[in-house]
């Protein structure tokens, strides 16, 4: 159960916004009820987060491995069930999806054991060492690494945020 009450989206003061989301996100997550206890936030959010799911040039397979590897890795239920099947849809395999549960990317391609790496480290240890961002360097271009890395950033912020209020499962 939540710990603070979804907001009232009812208001008309909201509506605008509560009918963007909707169209955006064809529904209205209980994520999104929660951050619409705070209009300004739940704008600035919705804004960042389709710049990273809908205008990034990563494949979308690879951006949601790595939302899912954040999700796994912060005990992120939440995140990890609303991701899954859009990554099946993106092309993610069971074999991928075990992988990212379990932290062993031997089956993955080079370039998304690389990704998994920098995201794991990203996570875990906050800087990233030489020999990761090295990794990272040779698999993917400038625009690339920076899409990777504001998106493990991004959803660190949504597993943080889901897990601390403790927003229920649709």
């Amino acid at each position: 159960m939540a710990r603070i009450e979804y907001a009232d989206i009812a208001q008309p003061a909201l509506q605008p916004l509560v009918e963007r989301i909707e169209r955006e996100r064809s529904g209205l997550p209980n994520l999104y009820r929660m951050l619409l206890n705070s209009p300004p936030v739940a704008q600035g959010w919705l804004a960042y987060l389709t710049a990273i799911r809908q205008q990034s040039a990563l494949s979308p397979k690879l951006r949601e491995m790595l939302i899912l590897r954040v999700a796994v890795l912060n005990q992120a239920e939440y995140e990890f069930e609303q991701h899954l099947p859009i990554a099946l849809r993106s092309g993610c395999g069971e074999a991928q999806i075990e992988a990212l549960r379990t932290g062993d990317f031997a089956s993955l391609a080079p370039d998304e054991r690389a990704a998994m790496a920098y995201c794991d480290e990203m996570t875990r240890e906050i800087r990233v060492g030489d020999a990761t961002f090295a990794a990272v360097r040779s698999a993917f271009d400038g625009r690339e690494i920076v899409e990777i890395t504001a998106t493990v950033g991004a959803y660190n912020m949504v597993s943080r945020f889901l897990e601390a209020i403790q927003v229920d499962h649709e």
